[in-house]
């Protein structure tokens, strides 16, 4: 065992070695619950602000407002954004036309506190946090009696998973961060101030068999929670992003400049950058970080199916010597992936012939290239599309 974690602990830093934190985008008052959608960017809720982002390699707009408050960001089984809105003290469905669906409400006919965090499982039930962070005063205030875990079934019904663990509202227990293994056969839960991971088994609709994978080292709170295809844990907490094993070894730390870090999630095509937002009201402003690491095949959040041809900008850009390039393809076909300078000469052919559908990156070496621009072009049977690169030497 003692060789396996050292394996492991090699494995994760050499991801790490080469990998740079990059700040993105900053002004925000309380960013949370990250959440990519292909064809789209990065969702991300700013509690505060009531309201949700959507940043894009150009630009960062107003997605959703008001919110109502929202945290947790996810994605279902047909790509709708699944949100838990903490001034509503619900989990909604947004639409396709942008109307809100209420998904849960109330158990046992009393009102949720604030739901916090969720994911989707591959049947499409839902499962979710409801910790006391926040609990609206107007009107109701408190009302469940505990802080939970919940599963909302693929039928609309509501299930309590966990209502002992984290106690009633007299402890300092709180339900945040949630995921599953990448074989959903576990689930695992942190209790945010007490800095601890809970891992259950999972069997269909059923956790049991609790207990705890590991106490996170340090001060401050952990939130959310997100796993990668090795089963690694990236944990958010206050100073960064603890990278644990499925054993519970905390084997590194990505370090955060901005404080306290509330979350993360994977993104880009190939779902190998780590979005990490930080920052909250008493810190301000809030930031928005990526880091590219060097992991495979990361289970995405919710079920994105490849529905058109797209071209994406390459990452990073500008670059010095080397770049990624993704598209994706909704159908088996002939694609070609060139390369051209600025006078319009083809440099490179990057890639010609068949491809199945789904996902694909591209790495270019561009270290016998001359700096300047160049643009790249993606070409099908029935699209074609061009971007632009910059090389810096």
């Amino acid at each position: 065992m003692k060789r396996l974690n050292f394996l492991l602990f090699l494995l994760l830093y050499f991801h790490l070695l080469n990998a740079q934190l990059e700040e993105i985008a900053s002004g925000f008052q309380q960013p949370e619950g990250p959440v990519w959608i292909e064809g789209v960017g990065l969702l991300f809720s700013d509690i505060k602000a009531n309201k949700i982002y959507c940043w894009t390699p150009d630009s960062v707009y107003v997605y959703m407002n008001p919110s109502d408050s929202s945290n947790g960001l996810t994605l279902d089984l047909e790509g709708r954004l699944i949100l838990t809105q903490m001034a509503k003290r619900r989990v909604s469905r947004r639409e396709s036309n942008g109307d809100i669906t209420p998904l849960a409400t109330t158990y046992n006919g009393k009102k949720f506190n604030s739901p916090n965090d969720l994911v989707v499982k591959s049947d499409g039930s839902i499962f979710f946090t409801d910790p006391d962070f926040n609990v609206p005063k107007d009107g109701y205030g408190t009302q469940m009696g505990f802080k939970g875990v919940f599963r909302i079934s693929p039928y609309g019904v509501v299930y309590a998973l966990d209502s002992t663990t984290f106690g009633t509202y007299s402890t300092n227990s709180k339900p945040n961060g949630i995921c599953f293994s990448p074989d959903e056969s576990k689930l695992y839960v942190n209790d945010s101030p007490n800095r601890i991971i809970y891992v259950w088994d999972v069997n269909d609709s059923i956790i049991s068999n609790k207990r705890i994978l590991c106490n996170i080292p340090g001060t401050g709170y952990a939130d959310g929670m997100k796993v990668d295809a090795e089963g690694n844990l990236y944990c958010t907490v206050s100073q960064g992003v603890f990278i644990i094993s499925p054993s519970g070894q905390c084997l590194d730390t990505i370090l955060v400049p901005k404080t306290p870090v509330s979350n993360c999630c994977w993104g880009d095509a190939d779902r190998k950058t780590l979005y990490i937002t930080a920052g909250n009201p008493w810190s301000l402003p809030g930031k928005l970080y990526r880091i590219r690491l060097v992991t495979t095949n990361v289970k995405s959040e919710g079920y994105m199916p490849v529905k058109n041809f797209e071209l994406y900008p390459n990452y990073p850009n500008p670059y010095n010597s080397s770049t990624k390039i993704s598209y994706t393809i909704p159908y088996s076909s002939h694609v070609s992936l060139k390369l051209y300078d600025a006078s319009g000469r083809c440099v490179a052919i990057l890639f010609d012939g068949m491809q199945n559908t789904g996902y694909h990156v591209v790495d270019l070496n561009a270290s016998n290239f001359s700096s300047g621009v160049y643009f790249y072009q993606l070409i099908s049977d029935v699209y074609s599309m061009t971007r632009r690169m910059i090389l810096l030497k």
